[in-house]
């Protein structure tokens, strides 16, 4: 009998449990050299269980959101599970939505680590699906949000008509997709609504954690228009300006619902913690929005309050429809 590694029974319980893969159903793994250790023992265990199984690498992205080779974006098409463990997120990008649109099942696993998937993927995903759900019914019902910290946030925009996406680590059905590990709910606040000011305090994609100087982002009509705090805010305008001035739109809201999540420095894992919200930048089309551009960037906001119209649904880091 095989003896399995911590790492083993967190591939399998996202080939298994996560994606639901049934035994005449195909996986493809796309990975990059950073990421080769989780993308062969994703491989290797969709083989040990008896899955048609295709691994391929590819060279690492250089930001979220950027384009994988055509050849890459054509396969994905063609397989029933696709997992993609690589260092730049392939979640909002043109080729993982034309391959949910034809019903492949996507799991995206940005920046992913041993630790993070070992501790991510055993968390209680039926716990985790149920709070998803809960907060996705709660905002389906709301008009404007605001965000308010002991730091300084608070800022506002609108919600309406917008749809509110579930990552509940649950992907069964054609078409799903979403982060493992997972645990969020989110959506795109309506463009040029935004207006305020947040402090990213927990961890920005592309820098990690912020330790020492916060992040301030000043944000006007929907666009960040300022944003201050040493170096990491010299860098993280750098990618943005790098991507064009769409890549400064305010383009995700997202609640973190994994109680196990805990801030690593690995945003994947950042972005679901419990008691934090993050609010991203750049490209929303992944999520019904208007903007696409080849960036996405999400700062976590850590103990935040959370206004929605006339009912606070967070309280400093607290969520209180659950």
């Amino acid at each position: 009998m095989i003896k399995l590694s911590a790492l083993d029974k967190a591939a399998e319980i996202a080939i298994v449990k996560c994606m639901g893969t049934k035994p005449k159903e195909s996986i493809l793994v796309i990975s990059d050299e950073t990421k080769r250790e989780i993308g062969l023992i994703l491989f290797d265990n969709a083989i040990r269980l008896g899955y048609k199984t295709l691994y391929v690498e590819m060279k690492p992205g250089k930001t979220n959101g950027e384009e994988p080779p055509a050849v890459i974006a054509d396969l994905m098409k063609k397989y029933d599970v696709v997992f993609c463990p690589t260092a730049a997120s392939l979640t909002h990008t043109a080729a993982r939505r034309e391959a949910s649109a034809l019903g492949a099942r996507v799991a995206t696993f940005p920046g992913i680590t041993a630790e993070v998937m070992i501790r991510g993927l055993n968390a209680d995903y039926v716990k985790i699906a149920d709070r998803c759900l809960k907060v996705k019914k709660v905002l389906e019902k709301g008009k404007m949000i605001r965000v308010t910290t002991a730091l300084g946030t608070d800022i506002s925009f609108s919600i309406q008509g917008r749809t509110v996406h579930a990552s509940k680590g649950l992907f069964h059905k054609k078409g799903e997709s979403g982060n493992l590990p997972t645990g969020e709910t989110y959506l795109a606040p309506v463009e040029g609504t935004a207006n305020g000011v947040f402090y990213v305090d927990g961890s920005m994609a592309g820098l990690g954690l912020i330790e020492n100087v916060n992040l301030k982002i000043e944000v006007k009509d929907g666009f960040a228009t300022k944003i201050t705090g040493g170096n990491n805010a010299k860098k993280l305008t750098k990618m943005l300006s790098a991507a064009g001035p769409n890549a400064f739109n305010i383009a995700e809201f997202g609640v973190g619902t994994n109680d196990k999540a805990k801030l690593s420095g690995v945003l994947l894992e950042d972005e679901k913690v419990m008691g934090t919200i993050h609010i991203a930048l750049g490209n929303n089309k992944s999520m019904g929005g208007n903007v696409d551009v080849p960036i996405h960037l999400d700062g976590v906001v850590k103990s935040p309050t959370v206004y929605m119209d006339d009912k606070i649904i967070m309280k400093n880091g607290k969520l209180l429809i659950i």
